[in-house]
């Protein structure tokens, strides 16, 4: 199976690999557990050798019983060992979710902010697939296959044509088995991308939920979806189709070397060449031997979904870097420099921004405007740390925001996006960051400086309020408003809003600029983005952002008054 394979040189070194190496003691465990248990199972052969060979002949009733309840007591331990083999496996399973289910998540981020749109949380769900895979009653077939030798040995022993049709019984099924994973796998690889695609597209339709049913694309969006789950079901079908088959003549297989054991070993008794109590014996025997190859015949295809889910996880952490503990920095002052920035999205052609430079002083408000497409928003992810720059630097007081470590980092920004997302807990919970260590009158004057402490308290449960999953309960501006105030909790010195008024009414936008005047005073840097030159009233600097270049930067006055001058701004851009 490939996730051996992380034993190789040649393997990345990720935390799932990392878990499944530091794991090999209890899967080591586990197997030694398989070999005591196997090997306590010869004590029922030989019991039915002994009730043919003594009890039988001598008719001693105290031997039946002594036999009899030694061997209860040898499958009594033999239980007790499949307990503590199984109880290891499922430790180390909780043991490795631990150690990767938090890595997988930041990872999903980590991709997201790449721009790699097939990292979703089915993430997570892989991750627990594999988990029950390598866990579960699933991969304990690996444990037992190695054993098959021994007791394809005892029977050779017994008598080799025994042993040999065994052997080849035993071939032919692990033949059978690879020549229907080389049948069926490409239909259910088939099958399973087209489900992905299909919980995506769901997923995407519900989130825009509103938009299909206002303009009747329920019809048209099922069509769409009805594609993936006809391919779906369809390649699904036909992997079943042809594992059936094969399935049939595996069966037929298994059956057939039963009786040729119990055949054979009936003409060697005839003959004398072997012990009648041995007839029996080699029955359960070769049914042991030929146990593993039956129990993986039927989990194969849960090897097969645990595998892919591991291939999938192995791509999650294509080019994630573990946080690392750095060095704790200062409170920053809110000094902002921006290097000669070069940036392109991923997938794009080109530069969205070019030769980006300006510094904001601690204390600063900066406005900057532009037409649509101009690189607004991707300037304020790029200060924000979400996006690294193709060249130049961001730097908050002199440290670059891509690599500071991220959560400290967060204590030091606020960021507000276009698009703004509460997530499925309490307005308080939204308005704390879901930090732990952030108290009630914390988030009560952040709630104060958005202007929205009034409108919380009116809400049913005021800031006990459950948003729910998608947080319906409020409307775009309200969840605006709130975002704000998680925003600017604790007031941190740099703080980013894009479009903080794009949901708002009359209201909503006195409050916000009552909010930048407030957060000024209190000597925060702030960065907004916006089409309104009317929230840049207390701003000190303005920058003029077109097709991601600079055509002005400098102080508001002087900015504001050659952007009302087409003429002069073309100039200014010519020069």
């Amino acid at each position: 199976m490939k996730i051996f394979k992380v034993l190789s040189a040649d393997q990345p070194d990720n935390p799932l690999t990392r878990a499944i190496r530091e794991g090999y003691p209890s899967l080591a465990a586990a197997a030694a557990f398989s070999l005591v248990s196997n090997l306590l199972y010869m004590a029922l052969p030989l019991y039915t050798f002994q009730i043919y060979g003594r009890v039988m002949s001598s008719g001693s009733i105290p031997t039946l019983l002594v036999i009899t309840f030694g061997v209860l007591f040898t499958f009594a331990i033999s239980g007790v060992i499949d307990h503590y083999r199984a109880k290891v496996l499922i430790n180390y399973g909780v043991v490795m979710d631990q150690r990767v289910s938090g890595h997988v998540f930041s990872a999903l981020f980590d991709g997201v902010t790449r721009g790699n749109p097939a990292l979703r949380s089915q993430a997570l769900r892989d991750l627990d697939s594999f988990r029950q895979m390598l866990t579960g009653p699933t991969f304990g077939v690996v444990f037992d296959l190695p054993w098959m030798p021994v007791f394809l040995i005892v029977l050779w022993v017994i008598d080799p044509l025994v042993g040999v049709i065994t052997l080849l019984g035993a071939v032919f099924l692990v033949a059978i088995t690879l020549m229907q994973d080389r049948a069926t796998r490409p239909a259910l690889e088939e099958a399973n991308d087209a489900a992905l695609r299909s919980y995506a597209f769901t997923d995407a339709a519900l989130r825009n939920g509103e938009v299909v049913r206002a303009m009747g694309m329920v019809e048209t969006l099922g069509g769409r979806w009805a594609v993936f789950r006809q391919t779906t079901m369809g390649r699904s079908a036909d992997a079943s189709n042809v594992a059936s088959g094969y399935s049939n003549v595996s069966k037929f297989w298994r059956q057939a070397v039963q009786v040729l054991i119990i055949g054979v070993g009936a003409y060697l008794v005839v003959k004398g060449t072997i012990h009648a109590g041995l007839l029996f014996a080699n029955m359960i025997l070769a049914a042991r031997a030929l146990q593993p190859i039956d129990r993986l015949v039927g989990s194969w295809d849960g090897m097969l979904q645990g595998t892919r889910a591991f291939d999938r996880l192995m791509l999650v952490f294509d080019d994630y870097k573990q946080a690392k503990a750095v060095t704790g920095l200062p409170r920053a002052t809110g000094r902002l420099s921006v290097e000669g920035v070069n940036f392109a999205p991923p997938g794009a052609q080109k530069f969205v921004l070019q030769a980006i430079h300006f510094k904001i002083e601690p204390g600063e408000m900066l406005g900057i405007i532009g037409p649509s497409g101009a690189g607004k928003s991707s300037l304020a992810r790029l200060m924000m740390g979400i996006w690294q720059p193709n060249n130049g630097n961001i730097r908050l007081d002199g440290a670059d925001v891509f690599t500071w470590d991220r959560k400290d980092f967060g204590r030091n920004v606020g960021y507000l996006p276009q698009d703004t997302e509460l997530f499925a807990g309490t307005i308080r919970d939204n308005i704390a960051r879901f930090l732990p260590d952030i108290t009630d009158a914390e988030v009560i004057a952040a709630a104060q400086i958005a202007g929205v402490h009034e409108l919380i308290l009116r809400l049913p449960n005021g800031y006990d309020t459950d948003l729910g999953q998608n947080a319906h309960v409020l409307s775009a501006g309200q969840r605006q408003r709130i975002g704000l105030a998680r925003a600017v909790l604790n007031q941190p010195p740099f703080i980013v809003l894009d479009e903080p008024n794009a949901s708002l009414d009359a209201e909503g936008e006195d409050a916000l600029l009552k909010a930048l005047d407030t957060l000024k005073a209190a000597g925060a840097t702030i960065a907004v983005v916006s089409h309104k030159p009317n929230l840049f009233r207390s701003a000190d600097k303005i920058l003029v952002l077109r097709d991601g270049r600079m055509e002005l930067f400098g102080p508001r006055d002087q900015v504001m008054a050659r952007f009302t001058q087409p003429a002069a701004v073309q100039a200014v851009g010519a020069a």
